[in-house]
């Protein structure tokens, strides 16, 4: 029963003792001890050979790629494939120790077939464009996935369970582009699954993080300043949220560039409803470590500020909100007056939405307490903004609003309250004479043109008495 070893205690039904037998005893023993192989290590090898053997023909049969869109493909290697793959995702999870070089070297280049593929073109290429909000026009479900969702399982268990020294001279720069070109995939599986793999990559393989720093910003400075189309923007932003989550204070310059070059422009495109939660907490996180970056950030959003799309104003409304509750207090002077001129336009739009949204803001306490810093400067267009409301705006609900608005102001400063509303009347005052002087002056010149015209006319001869030559 069971494996004997060739040692002298393996033996005891053996009788002769010869000095021949002796000898081949202890020079038996030798060998096992030295490390050679014995009957034991004979068995061993082989089976962990014929293991290797199996892992290796079924990562042979998964590197045949299936398009589950060709009628001629049988349904039942399909299936088989399916299945050997969660063999190998099983023998990726259990194993103990690190796969054989050749099976490690063979399992990378399988994945690489199935992953690194030609994605299929964009099937409505205006769709990023015309809705950005809308996730169904840019969500395409590949027949791949039963395969692609295994690869991956595979691939971010050996992120995981290997040691990224061992995986380097596998997983190079060249596979990490490859799986940031994936994030152009439509499918939204995909992507997810390919943000948890690059974030996985990102935080164990330590000496790939400045490279793939890089490599994202390419994708994003592509995006914003020459296509304004890509899948993939919420994903890689997610990951850069948690990036930026686990910089250290003070921040390095690299990173505030990266703040004021690549994140700032973002609220530039026609896609941001998309993607804008991922891109304000990227943002707030910036200006949470380093609230001396909030007057950059805030600058940088008034002067990308969307002039005809109403939701676009909506969310940028709220980002500034949460952002005022972050910034230094000592850039409040500063920022107060170009911040309201900006939310005074907005409560003045006719856009309801727009208006309520930027009347909300006046509820928000660190708001109030950075405009009473600059009180003078700021008044003078409050009050204006909202007395154009409860004379002019359509909704009944924004003039409610504004009249709330207006009270809360007046308890503020009721001086200076009283001497705004006086100097918008002399204004409109003045304005009106300089109306009349206008009109007065065009009837004068009107008046004018209707005499020449009639002299005119009396001094030419009649046109009978014209000679033609």
């Amino acid at each position: 029963m069971g494996v004997q070893n060739n040692t002298p205690r393996a033996s005891p039904r053996r009788k002769s003792t010869t000095l021949q037998h002796l000898f081949d005893l202890d020079s038996k023993t030798e060998t096992g001890i030295n490390g050679k192989k014995t009957g034991t290590t004979n068995i061993g090898c082989s089976s962990s050979n014929l293991e290797n053997e199996e892992i290796l023909s079924s990562i042979s049969f998964c590197t045949f790629v299936f398009t589950f869109t060709d009628p001629s493909e049988c349904a039942t290697q399909q299936e088989l494939k399916r299945n050997k793959l969660l063999q190998l995702l099983s023998v990726v999870k259990s194993s103990k120790k690190p796969l054989h070089d050749q099976v490690m070297s063979s399992l990378i280049s399988m994945i690489s077939l199935n992953l690194f593929r030609p994605l299929p073109p964009p099937s409505n290429p205006s769709s990023a464009a015309e809705f950005p909000d809308d996730e169904d026009h840019i969500s395409t479900f590949s027949p791949l996935w039963s395969h692609l969702q295994l690869v991956y399982d595979i691939l971010i268990r050996l992120v995981i369970n290997t040691d990224p020294k061992l995986l380097r001279g596998y997983i190079d720069n060249q596979f990490v582009v490859n799986l940031l070109a994936l994030f152009q995939s439509e499918d939204p599986r995909e992507r997810d699954s390919l943000k948890n793999v690059y974030h996985r990559i990102y935080s164990r393989f330590t000496f790939y993080r400045s490279f793939m720093r890089k490599s994202m910003n390419d994708v994003f400075l592509h995006y914003v300043f020459e296509t304004e189309r890509h899948c993939g923007i919420r994903e890689l932003l997610e990951i850069w949220g948690s990036i930026i989550n686990g910089f250290t204070v003070p921040l390095k310059e690299e990173h505030k560039l990266f703040l004021m070059r690549v994140l700032i422009p973002f609220h530039k495109t026609k896609g941001m409803q998309a993607y804008h939660r991922q891109l304000a907490y990227c943002v707030s996180q910036f200006v949470q470590k380093e609230p001396v970056l909030g007057g950059i950030v805030v600058r940088g959003i008034l002067r990308y500020w969307p002039v005809t799309n109403c939701q676009k104003e909506v969310l940028l409304i709220g980002e500034l909100e949460e952002l005022v509750e972050n910034i230094d207090p000592d850039q409040y002077r500063k920022l107060a007056l170009p911040l309201c001129l900006q939310i005074t336009r907005c409560l003045n739009s006719w856009n309801s939405q727009v208006a309520e949204r930027a009347l909300y803001v006046w509820n928000n306490e660190q708001f109030v307490k950075m405009i009473s810093v600059a009180m003078e400067e700021v008044f003078p267009v409050v009050v204006e903004g909202m007395e154009k409301n409860l004379k002019w705006h359509w909704s009944k609900s924004v003039r409610q609003l504004t009249e709330n608005v207006k009270v809360m102001l007046e308890e503020m400063d009721p001086v200076l309250h009283s001497k705004c509303l006086e100097e918008i009347e002399l204004r409109e005052s003045k304005a009106h004479q300089a109306e009349i002087k206008r009109k007065e002056k065009w009837d004068r010149i009107e008046m004018a043109a209707a005499q020449h015209h009639n002299q005119h006319q009396f001094l030419q001869p009649p046109h009978f008495l014209c000679v033609s030559h």
